[in-house]
C-alpha cells in the first residue's frame, strides 16, 4: 500500500509540475494583457511536434533546447498578427479568438502528422528505473521534475533581476504608467506573450516523452492549468506554482482511494478555495481580469 501511495504521489507531482509550467505561462499572459489564452494547449502540442521533427537531426537534447524557442517565436508572430487586436477589449473577445485558434492548431497537427500517436524518442538510459523497489522512479521522471524546477527558478530570476522582467512586473500593476515612462508597451506585451509560450513549448517537449505524442496532448493539461491559477490566485506567480503542484499531488493521491474522483477533485478544490478565499491562496485583494 505504501508503494502505491508513493507511486501516485510522485506521479501527481510530475503532472502537477506540468500544470505549474503551463499555468505560469498562462498567468504571465493574463497578468499583463488580460488575454485568456485557450490556445496554450495548442502551443504545447506544437512544441512537442516541433521537437519530434528535430530529434532525428539534432537529437533529444538539441530538440529540448530548440523546440521551445521556435514555439515562442511562433507565439510572437501570433501575438503580433492576431492577439494584439484584443487588447483593451472585453476578455470575451480574446477567449473566443484563442478558443478557435486552439482548434486550428489541433486540426493542423492532425492534418500534418496524423491523428494517431507517434513515438517520441527519449534516451533509453533515462527511461531505466533507478531502483528495483521504486520501479516508478525513472531517470526521465526525475529529470522532468528537476528541469521544471530550473525553468521556474529561471523565470523568477528573469522577472526579478532583468530590465525586461521588472518592466513586465511593473506593467502588471499599472501598464499606463509604464507607457508614460517611455516603455514601448507593444514590444513589452509581445515579449511577455512569447515568454509565456516558451513555457508551453517546454512543457510540450517534456510531456511528449511521458504521455506520448498526439494532437490532443494539450487538452488534458489546459483546464487544470486554469484551475491552478484560480486556486493559487490571479496575479500571483508563486500562488500559480503552488496551485499547480497542489492539484497534481492531491489528484494523484485521490487515485489511490477514489479513482473515479481523480479528475473531479481539482474542481472541488477550486470551488472550496473560491468559497473560503475568493482571491485564491496567494492572490491579492481586488485582482481581476
Amino acid at each position: 500500500m505504501t508503494e502505491v501511495v508513493l507511486f501516485n504521489a510522485f506521479n501527481g507531482l510530475i503532472v502537477g509540475a506540468f500544470y505549474a509550467l503551463m499555468a505560469l505561462g498562462l498567468s504571465l499572459i493574463i497578468n499583463l494583457t488580460s488575454v485568456i489564452n485557450f490556445a496554450h494547449g495548442g502551443f504545447l502540442a506544437l512544441g512537442a511536434y516541433i521537437a519530434y521533427m528535430l530529434i532525428p537531426h539534432i537529437g533529444f537534447w538539441g530538440a529540448l533546447l530548440v523546440a521551445p524557442v521556435l514555439t515562442a517565436l511562433l507565439g510572437l508572430v501570433v501575438e503580433r498578427v492576431l492577439i494584439r487586436h484584443c487588447y483593451g477589449r472585453d476578455p470575451l473577445y480574446s477567449l473566443l479568438l484563442t478558443f478557435g485558434l486552439a482548434y486550428v492548431f489541433e486540426d493542423s497537427t492532425r492534418y500534418i502528422w496524423g491523428a494517431q500517436s507517434l513515438p517520441f524518442q527519449v534516451p533509453k538510459w533515462l527511461m531505466t528505473p533507478l531502483s528495483t523497489d521504486f520501479f516508478f522512479l525513472t531517470g526521465y521522471r526525475l529529470f522532468m521534475v528537476l528541469l521544471v524546477a530550473v525553468a521556474v527558478i529561471g523565470l523568477f530570476l528573469v522577472l526579478n533581476r532583468t530590465r525586461l522582467g521588472m518592466r513586465i512586473r511593473a506593467g502588471t500593476l499599472d501598464l499606463e504608467m509604464v507607457s508614460v515612462l517611455g516603455v514601448n508597451v507593444r514590444i513589452l506585451r509581445n515579449l511577455n506573450f512569447g515568454l509565456g509560450i516558451y513555457l508551453a513549448g517546454l512543457a510540450g517537449v517534456l510531456a511528449a516523452g511521458l504521455l506520448g505524442l498526439q494532437p490532443t496532448i494539450g487538452d488534458s493539461l489546459i483546464m487544470p492549468s486554469f484551475v491552478a491559477i484560480i486556486i493559487g490566485g490571479i496575479g500571483s506567480l508563486t500562488g500559480t506554482l503552488l496551485g499547480g503542484l497542489l492539484i497534481g499531488v492531491v489528484s494523484g493521491l485521490t487515485t489511490v482511494f477514489v479513482p473515479s474522483a481523480s479528475e473531479a477533485i481539482i474542481y472541488v478544490m477550486m470551488a472550496l478555495v473560491l468559497l473560503v478565499r475568493p482571491r485564491g491562496l496567494l492572490g491579492q485583494e481586488g485582482m481581476k481580469l
